[in-house]
């Protein structure tokens, strides 16, 4: 029998927490998701003025963070024509998002979740999701 580490309702609230504070730091409306280990949503949050686009790609980033246990951005630098990882953005029905903003959250080895933001450039949607990851481990 497997035992799954997995994050709660309330981890998922504080990683959101974490995020939404540094994006009303930079002065951006973000969408944010936190999914389980198994890329299944536990909790979203659009801030208000939030792009109606941006509700469906955080959930895709945290989706493929969780699945793939690498952050989007690795994704994005990998899968140009010509590397072995190129096509890869088509799978998993093509929820499978390469735009930086989607990390994973690990606790002791372990996958546990992740977290998916959208919204701004993707340097500021990894710079809310790290936020949030940090806000949660220090919390």
């Amino acid at each position: 029998m497997l035992t799954i580490q997995r994050l709660s309702y309330e981890d998922a609230l504080t990683l959101i927490k974490g995020a939404e504070s540094k994006a009303c730091e930079i002065g951006l409306p973000m969408c944010i998701a936190v999914v389980d280990e198994s890329g299944f949503l536990i909790a979203f949050q659009r801030m208000d003025g939030g792009k109606p686009l941006s509700t469906t790609l955080a959930q895709d980033k945290a989706h493929t963070a969780a699945i793939s246990f690498k952050s989007t951005q690795t994704y994005n630098e990998a899968c140009i024509p010509g590397n072995s990882t190129y096509g890869i953005h088509t799978s998993a029905g093509g929820r499978f998002s390469v735009v930086g903003g989607g990390i994973p959250v690990e606790i002791n080895g372990a996958i546990v979740g992740a977290i998916g933001l959208s919204g701004g450039k993707p340097e500021q949607d990894i710079a809310c999701a790290e936020a949030g990851i940090q806000h949660f481990l220090n919390g």
